[in-house]
């Protein structure tokens, strides 16, 4: 693992917009979805230093305290995980670390998260996960917000939003 400040992390998505223009989302999430191994392992060993069992055996309380622990002493910010609609999980928090309230950007803009928690979270399912961010503090929003679920369910939502629904809305069509 390595540090990297916000500031820096700031700057190089800002760049990367800049100077890659929409190619830049892909490349922060395949970096993202590159440094997820390291960090799920790096969660396995903290707990394991704790004395907790593995992320895979934990009850989902258990798990949730952890993961918002860990996120929060590794400078990600605090966290909440949570479900909604049964259909997928959900990631928030009101001081993301990738975020960048002063950017008013147009679309959710977290993207090397989205990728990483993507990798992380679906190395914990044992299946692949998709990650969609719906709510940034670099647009606006008063937190940021990642729904996990399969490909498929967040391409439903991802449909729903293009036709205006709101992603709540869509994911309340599929049940």
């Amino acid at each position: 693992m390595v540090a990297l400040t916000r500031d820096a992390l700031i700057a190089l998505r800002s760049v990367l917009f800049r100077d890659a223009g929409g190619n830049a989302a892909a490349y922060l999430q395949e970096a993202g979805y590159a440094g997820g191994g390291a960090l799920y392992q790096a969660f396995a060993d903290w707990n394991a230093s704790r004395g907790s069992a593995v992320p895979e055996n934990m009850a989902a309380p258990e798990f949730e305290r952890h993961a918002a622990e860990f996120f929060q002493e590794l400078g990600w910010g605090a966290i909440r995980v949570g479900t909604l609609h049964d259909s997928v999980l959900t990631v928030d928090s009101g001081d993301w670390a990738e975020s960048d309230p002063e950017s008013a950007m147009q679309f959710p803009g977290c993207y090397l998260s989205a990728g990483m928690l993507a990798d992380f979270f679906g190395r914990l399912a044992g299946a692949p996960m998709a990650v969609m961010e719906v709510e940034c503090r670099s647009m606006g929003s008063h937190q940021c917000r990642f729904l996990l679920g399969s490909s498929e369910t967040l391409q439903h939502v991802y449909d729903g939003m293009t036709q205006g629904a709101s992603y709540d809305v869509a994911l309340q069509q599929m049940a």
